[in-house]
Order: C-alpha cells, then sequence, then structure tokens
C-alpha cells in the first residue's frame, strides 16, 4: 500500500507537466481511489488472487492490456510478475525502476550512513528514460475534501482541529509502544480531536479500547471504506504515523506527517513525500548503533525491537504542537 500510495504525488507531477499524456495505472482494486483526482489517470484492476492469478492469469491480463494500445511500461515495481508480464507485452518498450538494492544492502550493513535517492526520485526516473522529465518541487496537492453529514457525524466536530494517529506498523521493530502512545493520546485529546487509524480485527479491538479511555478520541480502526478514510485523513492537522502506509497516504494528500522511526531510517529512501526531515523522530542511534537492521524493518538484533521506544512521548506531542497549527498546502 505504501509503495502505491507514494507513487500518487509523483504521478500528479506527471500529469501536471505533460497534462496531454494518458496514463494508465495498473495496480489492485482496492488501491483505485488513490488516484480519484488524477483527471488524466484511468486505473486498471489487477485481479492478482483471482482471474489474473499466476503465469495464466498474467498470460490473460497481457492480452487485455495490448487491447488498450499502450505505447510504452513504466514498471514501477521491477518485482517478477511485473517482469514477466513486462514480456509477454514485448516489444513494447519499458523501462524498470532501479531499486539501488547494492546501495541499500550497504546502508544497513553498517558500510555507508547517508541520504540514498528517494523512491520518488527513483519513480520519477523511470519516466525520465522514458523520455518524460520532469521535477518534484513545489508540488501540487487535492484540497480539502468536504465532509459529509454522515463522516461528521462519525468523528465529532474539533473545535482546535483533528490529529489522525496510526500506531501500528508490519514489523514490531517498526511499532512504537502502545502505552507511550497512549500518553500522547492523554495530552493531545485535551486540545485536539484524536482520531485512530488501523487495519485487522486486532488493530480494530486494540484501539477500541484505547479510544474508549480519552475524550475527543475517536477509533475509525474498521469503520470506513477507503475512500472515507481518505477524506477524513485530507482534513487532519497532522498525521502521527510509524515507517507504514498511513505515513505515506497523508503525505500524498499534503498532510503533514511526524513519522516515528525504529529499525528503519529515513535514509533507505521511503521518507513521506514533501515532509521536512525535522519531522521524522528516530530511535537513538547511540544506543542502537546498527540502525538502519533493515530496509523494511522485518530484521534486527534480538535486543532492538525496542530501539523505537528510547523516543520520548512528550517529544511527540510537542512535535504536534508545534505543526498542527501550520498548513503545508
Amino acid at each position: 500500500m505504501g509503495d502505491v500510495a507514494m507513487s500518487v504525488p509523483v504521478l500528479r507531477a506527471f500529469c501536471k507537466r505533460y497534462p496531454e499524456i494518458k496514463i494508465t495505472v495498473l495496480t489492485r482494486g482496492f488501491f483505485k481511489t488513490f488516484f480519484r483526482d488524477l483527471s488524466n489517470i484511468t486505473v486498471y484492476e489487477a485481479d492478482v488472487k483471482g482471474n489474473h492469478k499466476g503465469v495464466l492469469g498474467l498470460y490473460k491480463l497481457s492480452k487485455e492490456l495490448r487491447d488498450l494500445d499502450i505505447d510504452a511500461i513504466a514498471d514501477l515495481h521491477n518485482v517478477l510478475r511485473s517482469k514477466l508480464l513486462q514480456s509477454l507485452l514485448y516489444p513494447k518498450p519499458c523501462v524498470q525502476i532501479d531499486k539501488g538494492r547494492a546501495a541499500k544492502k550497504a546502508l544497513v550493513a553498517g558500510k555507508r550512513f547517508e541520504q540514498l535517492k528517494t523512491s520518488f526520485q527513483r519513480y520519477a526516473d523511470v519516466f525520465e528514460k522514458l523520455g518524460f522529465p520532469f521535477h518534484l518541487g513545489q508540488p501540487e496537492f487535492p484540497p480539502k475534501v468536504e465532509l459529509s453529514s454522515t463522516l461528521l457525524l462519525r468523528i465529532g466536530a474539533a473545535k482546535q482541529g483533528y490529529i489522525g494517529i496510526a500506531p501500528f506498523a508490519a514489523f514490531p521493530g517498526k511499532t512504537y509502544d502502545l502505552k507511550q502512545m497512549q500518553h500522547v493520546i492523554a495530552q493531545l485529546s485535551k486540545n485536539y480531536k484524536v482520531l485512530l487509524f488501523g487495519g485487522g480485527k486486532r488493530e480494530e479491538e486494540l484501539l477500541e479500547v484505547v479510544a474508549g479511555q480519552y475524550e475527543n478520541t475517536v477509533n475509525l480502526a474498521g469503520q470506513l471504506t477507503l475512500d472515507e478514510e481518505l477524506d477524513v485523513i485530507s482534513n487532519l492537522n497532522c498525521m502521527i504515523a510509524m515507517d507504514s502506509g498511513n505515513a505515506h497516504i497523508a503525505a500524498m494528500l499534503g498532510v503533514h506527517v511526524i513519522t516515528l522511526w525504529g529499525v528503519t531510517h529515513p535514509f533507505a529512501g521511503f521518507y513521506p513525500f514533501y515532509q521536512k526531515l525535522s519531522n521524522a523522530l528516530l530511535a537513538d542511534r547511540n544506543k542502537f548503533p546498527r540502525i538502519p537492521t533493515s530496509i523494511y524493518g522485518n530484521k534486527h538484533p534480538e535486543t532492538y525491537e525496542d530501539a523505537i521506544n528510547t523516543i520520548r512521548a512528550e517529544d511527540v506531542v510537542k512535535k504536534v504542537m508545534t505543526l498542527a497549527k501550520k498548513s503545508l498546502q
């Protein structure tokens, strides 16, 4: 989900520079709403668990795509499935993303510690190699969505604004301790309406319990469609998230994002789009010098799982109070 969300601001910049070019985005149907405000983009749904599953399914998909009369392929994924699909669409010209695997391997091995090229620039490089250069500076974002009466009833009114919190990530080494996050919620809920985001049954149940303990706090996990969730996020004063998809969703909508980093690091190139680096709160590398231990957070020494909890709750609150009154757009 995060990779798809990261492509949105890049495609928005492309569309601004080349409004006459039509782009067809091939992705899962669930992500279609990410591209809802881009008028010259059409989403073609890849049913990778059904009609387009396996080699035979990809062959069917390639025949469907040929009927679209596409001129070139920008492979922003560069995995086995996209490589096979590319071969089935030969001789259509194709450029694949350079993921910089060697540089990332050196980063997590401790052989270099410096900012690598961002995923956003890597996406843009693909289009430049196809003959469509453009810049990512001075981006445009979609306007805030006017919330429906149903959504307003669900989240409630907020005098000073809304703060979003997405406290979970795919791996424990990227997830802030929930008790510490509750300290953050307790402080912020005194001044703001706090909206909790998450996915999956366990997260829904945990956040429902947490929301019940604090005033001005609402659990939205499992309560909204993705389209509705984007509407709500577009109205946030800021979002607090881990190194996760929620951070990229908020960033693509032009919302301030405060990210908490454990065993991963912004240097790997996955920092949310157009966010100041000062919005990243990092684990203490003096205590955990091998950070980043992996690119995606799935690998770390046994003692590093709690590294993210060296971030102080009061520092998170302080950062929110600084940003919440400012506008990114």
